[in-house]
């Protein structure tokens, strides 16, 4: 079975390295992060945040999640273009939650047609 991790003693090393560099204490890291001061004192000692909490730090920090993701696979996967359409989509601040599932559903029904066809 293939295992995956995340690398929380890394990710905190890293998270310490960007606090220095902006020379700030671990309480201004959490203020301006939004995430909780004990959040960040369970991490100090090896415990993994919640996928908000995460999310937070990752966005304070500029660090990328997959950076930490440990696995034993000899390589890995890399997702489907609808996939990451798809997160584009979301992700674009033009669009609303509405507009962005629409083109989706665009982009998907012409991926698709288009995918048969080249059988």
């Amino acid at each position: 079975m293939k295992k995956v991790g995340f690398d929380i003693t890394s990710f905190y090393a890293a998270l310490d390295g960007q606090r220095q560099s902006k020379q700030l204490t671990w309480k201004k890291v959490a203020e301006q992060s939004g995430v909780s001061a004990s959040t960040l004192t369970r991490m100090a000692q090896g415990r993994r945040p919640d996928v908000d909490s995460l999310a937070a730090l990752l966005n304070w920090s500029g660090l990328k999640a997959e950076m930490f993701v440990e696995s034993n696979q000899e390589s890995q996967t890399v997702s489907e273009p609808l996939a990451q359409i798809t997160a584009y989509l979301r992700a674009d601040p033009h669009l609303t939650p509405e507009g962005a599932e629409a083109l989706a559903a665009i982009v998907k029904a012409g991926y698709e047609r288009l995918r048969k066809d080249s059988n």
